[in-house]
């Protein structure tokens, strides 16, 4: 099935923008959603709906096996061990949090040291602030080369044995560099540190092997790839997701409650407090089951090959300034024109019916690093074409003239 089958798939892709035949270049930010996933949660509420786990009536049953069901199906996803590493959450904000909050205060003291990138996500970043201001840890940064990329000798160099965590994530939603997530978590391993990786921009569109990668926490969100949106996923080891105290109490994760005490359920329930994300979860079922009919190493190497493309293409346009190295990304190119702000552009395009992301991608830190305000985004999926990408251009290059600049 190529680029534009799949297109038909998705509803709201039919549509006119402004008079023009939508282009949807965010899906960094948030994917579309396939007919059949939209059918998958229209029938839960409409057949399935009601709480899980504890009632013993037929719907309480058939939605209890269907979120149960979507559990399973993430952990085959990922190749997690079993479903007891998946831990539900609204999605990787929470997860990192839940990280951050439950295990990293629990073991890091003064003197000792978390370590992020320079590239991380706000979401990868602001928790182990928080943790590192409420420990006494030191928050450090692995650096990075001009091209954006992570050398291997600045992580072994920035993890010592005094760090007790490493987080990075796995693909830039900026610079769209793919980490060398593997090598990174072997550092931290021999360090005697554990590995978090923030995997909403690699998930959607790499085949992941959490066991290959060796990493101990892993986290992800639904709406980014074909999933309904406020559906996340944590995975941990085991014996590590057994240590940690949940920082959610309440309904569905207690074993019992006495007056002045209580005891939590086993894994993954004591992390999944108060009625869960049931209909979302579903969801997210279904948007694997649809990832894997298409296949993630078939959408890998469409994405690769469509966000090369954009980068020659744009390459083309005189004052055009590309964020990132063109090999080894994921389908997102991050750029400026000239002086033109990128809030601007992002309005021109979309007057031609083109929708990119502009600001500072929840990256500030990592803007400062490239001597920028902001950025504009364009990003690609699945439903995306070459067709799209020259559209694109096209629209960059009156986007120039329209601000008084020579067309490249």
């Amino acid at each position: 099935m190529n680029a534009r089958e799949i297109r038909e798939l998705f509803p709201i892709l039919r549509q006119e923008i402004n008079g023009h035949p939508l282009v949807y270049l965010d899906s960094a930010a948030s994917s579309q959603k396939p007919q059949s996933v939209i059918e998958t949660v229209k029938h839960y509420y409409e057949w399935d709906n009601a709480n899980v786990h504890r009632g013993v009536h037929t719907l309480g049953s058939r939605a209890t096996d269907a979120y149960e069901g979507s559990r399973e199906k993430v952990a085959r996803f990922i190749n997690a061990a079993n479903t007891e590493e998946i831990i539900f959450t609204r999605g990787s904000t929470t997860a990192l949090n839940l990280v951050a909050s439950s295990y990293a205060r629990s073991v890091c003291q003064e003197g000792d040291e978390i370590v992020i990138s320079k590239m991380e996500h706000h979401s990868n970043l602001i928790p182990w602030q928080q943790a590192a201001k409420a420990t006494g840890a030191t928050l450090k940064y692995i650096p990075l080369q001009p091209d954006g990329t992570i050398r291997l000798e600045d992580a072994e160099q920035t993890i010592t044995s005094r760090t007790k965590v490493v987080s990075v994530v796995y693909a830039s939603n900026v610079l769209g560099v793919i980490n060398p997530i593997k090598e990174i978590t072997a550092i931290a391993h021999r360090n005697g540190a554990v590995m978090v990786v923030d995997g909403a921009q690699s998930t959607p569109h790499l085949k992941v092997d959490v066991r290959d990668l060796d990493c101990d926490f892993y986290a992800f969100s639904g709406h980014k790839m074909c999933g309904p949106t406020g559906i996340g996923v944590l995975y941990g080891k085991k014996a590590l997701l057994e240590k940690m105290e949940p920082i959610e109490f309440g309904g569905e994760m207690i074993d019992f409650v006495d007056w002045q005490d209580s005891t939590w359920k086993d894994l993954p329930y004591k992390f999944e407090g108060g009625t869960p994300i049931i209909a979302a979860a579903v969801g997210l079922g279904a948007a694997i089951d649809f990832l894997e009919d298409i296949g993630l190493d078939e959408i890998d190497r469409h994405e690769k090959q469509l966000a090369a493309y954009a980068y020659d293409r744009l390459s083309e346009i005189n004052d055009v300034t590309i964020y990132g190295p063109r090999e080894g990304r994921v389908g997102l190119v991050t750029f400026n024109i000239g002086d033109i702000h990128p809030h601007d552009v992002a309005t021109v395009l979309d007057t031609e019916g083109i929708a990119i992301r502009a600001g500072h991608h929840c990256c500030q830190p990592l803007m400062r690093w490239l001597e920028v305000s902001s950025t504009a985004r364009a990003s690609f999926y699945l439903y995306n074409t070459e067709e799209d990408v020259d559209r694109l251009v096209s629209s960059l290059l009156k986007t120039k003239e329209f601000f008084g600049h020579a067309i490249g």
